[in-house]
């Protein structure tokens, strides 16, 4: 009866094994089939999910990537964000690419490609820029000026770690209210995650409002900018270098930069130059 028992737990835990890490993820099997398995979560402009198909920009650098080492069929699995590196340790996925940042937390659970684009806080004022407002520390070294943000955002703490008083600092519903808000008058500025603000001042197709595009990101904020890669199991260092080597053929003939580009993304400022910011840096802390 005993080892009955013992037999019984060992086909169990091999079963579970079977399940949880199973597949072969190697290169060489990806290459074989021809398919890749890509883990995303549904987050529009990086990766997300529109009328079944996969769109996105990290979406579309790992598909070139891939298509340059000869796997032409990429296959989305829609997951929950906080699950995709649990996915691809796991063997659910080879590959996840959802723009998610490096950091060092993550770096000890996946193994990151190099950095595919950067992105951090956005800045949108009246058109013109009339008082010059290129950064946090502009606002903070002004008292004049007023800077609305979404109720509840991130953004309210970094700009008060930036020196900006809180009388300086008022608050709207959304994001097209606080464009509202210097359209009236009312503030002079307006801040929330870059690509949430660009996309947002898109939509709202107005000529008295401008992106500043030489928004100087903060420095002492831990996490900003924030550098979006493609992330690996940690036993998979041979697919992820064979990734890293076609990705930076993509970056220097300029592959990249234009699917940033077709994606909402500028094609200078959230582009990462090969060689410039490595995902060991990233991951040690160093950007």
């Amino acid at each position: 009866m005993k080892n009955k028992i013992i037999l019984i737990g060992l086909i169990l835990i091999l079963a579970f094994l079977a399940a949880c890490g199973g597949s072969d993820n190697s290169l060489e099997s990806i290459q074989d089939s021809g398919t890749v398995e890509v883990g995303f979560a549904n987050e529009s402009p990086y990766a997300y999910e529109e009328d079944g198909e996969l769109k996105g920009a990290a979406v579309d650098i790992a598909t070139a990537v891939f298509a340059e080492l000869g796997v032409d069929n990429v296959e989305g699995k829609l997951s929950d964000f906080g699950e995709l590196i649990p996915g691809v340790q796991a063997g659910q996925f080879d590959v996840v690419t959802a723009g998610m940042a490096i950091n060092p937390e993550r770096c000890e659970n996946a193994l990151f490609g190099e950095p595919e684009m950067v992105y951090g806080e956005g800045l949108v004022v009246e058109a013109g820029n009339p008082l010059s407002i290129e950064s946090y520390e502009d606002i903070a070294d002004n008292p004049d000026v007023t800077v609305v943000v979404m109720e509840g955002a991130t953004e309210i703490e970094f700009l008060k770690s930036e020196g900006v008083d809180d009388d300086q600092i008022i608050t709207a519903s959304d994001i097209p209210a606080t464009f509202s808000a210097i359209q009236a008058g009312r503030a002079d500025a307006t801040t929330g995650t870059e690509m949430t603000v660009r996309e947002a001042f898109e939509s709202a197709d107005t000529e008295d409002l401008e992106i500043v595009e030489n928004f100087e990101q903060p420095e002492n904020i831990d996490g900003v900018p924030s550098y979006g890669a493609a992330a690996f199991s940690l036993e998979n260092e041979e697919l992820r270098d064979a990734y890293n080597e076609k990705l930076e053929e993509l970056k220097e003939d300029g592959t990249v930069a234009e699917l940033l580009e077709q994606n909402g993304f500028h094609p200078e400022s959230n582009f990462v130059e090969a060689g410039s910011v490595t995902a060991e840096q990233v991951c040690q802390g160093e950007y």
